[in-house]
């Protein structure tokens, strides 16, 4: 009796884990708790499959070149301000974690600006700093992107005006942010003087790093992808990894007692190992944060991974052909074009698929694409008038896409059964009254 209910335990254990794994996405009830569990599920599963591991060791080297280049440029535009102390304390009390590498890296800062400021080195060393940062910054929104399966990025000519717009308004936000925090300090140490609540108000006004933590991850989160994201996922997202990047920051700053077993070993570099692993776990949290806004704004449509991989080519033929009426009837009455975020939203059609199908048109020369504005989401029209579509001639274009004819010994031994085939494609598709594309779709 005993062994048939630990095997029945077992049994339950092992149903569970799949349920979890597998099985969740065929279920069809709306809870949260269900939604938790594909959530979960595909936030995992993108992780993995997007080796973000890699790429968060790949922007932690791009960091470090960037960090004097970067602070560089702050500290220029804060000198010319007169708040270059202030920016520095300011520093300071982000990352505490990090006092020794910063006060190291801005001794390099000083040296920097030192020699960018004699001869011909300003120029080149402008260009350099500007290089490094755009590059850090482009590969961010890259590796954001890939969570999204993206393939657009911005144009250079955007990328290069809104980064350093940004560079440029860092600093005067920084110390926009110190002045309101040490004026709301005052103030409360007036009001407040001598009441029980002073205590209270002070941690309060001490939970202020971790606010902006949140500001910055759901900003970054909600603008840095090249697609429409929805800012209740974002701020979602940010608050829990502007809570983890400050739980690391604390762990950091408590463990500096340990520093000293580090000094041993590599003297005063000591501090460049904790800096990197500090660098690679805030990076790590920062994708982890992307990759759960992906998955909470795409788990419905995940649910068809595995069938959208294998789609048959007649299914996946229709679906394409489904999308180019689509975009055909638009254009014919003069609306937006399609975009492929449309298609995942509002039609529910898995993001891999619509990509694919959006791919195969573009491929096939019924499709092209163009750039709707300021927002720079890609949308499609056709290729040809709507009224000279029709459904066989997309099928038609669908179905000879590619290389025909190239393999010589093959077309010369088939080249009595290649014509057959044809002639008989022929005699079907006569024997078939044709439509208009712009039938398919009623008004």
């Amino acid at each position: 009796m005993s062994e048939e209910k630990q095997e029945s335990l077992w049994q339950r254990i092992n149903r569970n884990i799949r349920y979890c794994i597998s099985d969740v996405w065929n279920d069809t009830k709306s809870v949260w708790t269900v939604k938790t569990l594909k959530i979960i599920n595909l936030s995992v599963h993108s992780f993995l499959d997007r080796d973000l591991q890699m790429r968060s060791y790949a922007l932690t080297y791009n960091t470090v070149l960037a960090v004097v280049p970067a602070l560089a440029m702050l500290f220029a535009i804060a000198r010319g301000f007169g708040f270059q102390n202030l920016m520095q304390s300011e520093l300071f009390r982000y990352f505490p974690a990090q006092r020794q590498a910063l006060e190291t890296a801005l001794e390099y800062v000083e040296n920097y600006l030192a020699q960018a400021s004699q001869g011909v080195f300003i120029g080149i060393g402008l260009v350099f700093l500007l290089w490094t940062l755009i590059s850090l910054m482009s590969n961010v929104e890259d590796t954001f992107n890939h969570v999204w399966r993206i393939s657009n990025t911005r144009s250079l000519q955007r990328k290069f005006t809104d980064y350093t717009a940004m560079f440029l308004l860092l600093p005067v936000l920084m110390v926009c942010s110190a002045g309101i925090s040490i004026f709301m300090s005052d103030a409360v140490q007036r009001m407040f003087e001598g009441n029980p609540l002073s205590p209270m108000m002070h941690r309060m006004l001490g939970f202020m790093p971790t606010v902006i933590s949140w500001i910055i991850f759901t900003a970054a989160y909600w603008m840095i992808p090249n697609t429409k994201v929805k800012f209740k996922y974002a701020l979602s997202s940010g608050i829990l990894a502007g809570t983890l990047f400050q739980v690391v920051q604390w762990l950091f700053v408590t463990g500096q007692v340990y520093v000293s077993k580090y000094n041993a070993i590599y003297g005063s570099f000591a501090f460049l190992p904790l800096m990197l692993v500090w660098m690679q776990l805030s990076w790590l949290i920062t994708l982890s944060g992307a990759v759960l806004t992906y998955a909470c704004q795409n788990f419905d449509t995940f649910a068809y991974r595995d069938k959208a991989k294998d789609v048959s080519q007649t299914y996946a033929n229709q679906m394409a052909i489904a999308v180019l009426a689509l975009a055909t009837k638009r254009f014919k009455q003069r609306q937006r074009p399609l975009t492929s975020e449309e298609l995942i939203a509002d039609y529910g059609i898995p993001g891999p698929l619509a990509e694919k199908l959006l791919n195969r048109l573009l491929d096939a020369g019924l499709l092209t694409a163009i750039n709707q504005g300021k927002d720079e989401n890609i949308g499609y029209h056709p290729s040809y008038d709507p009224d000279d579509l029709t459904v066989n001639t997309a099928a038609n274009a669908l179905t000879d896409m590619g290389y025909t004819n190239f393999i010589i010994k093959a077309d010369t031994k088939f080249n009595s059964l290649l014509e057959r085939i044809s002639k008989l494609r022929d005699e079907q598709q006569a024997s078939t009254p044709d439509i208009p594309l712009l039938d398919l779709i009623e008004e």
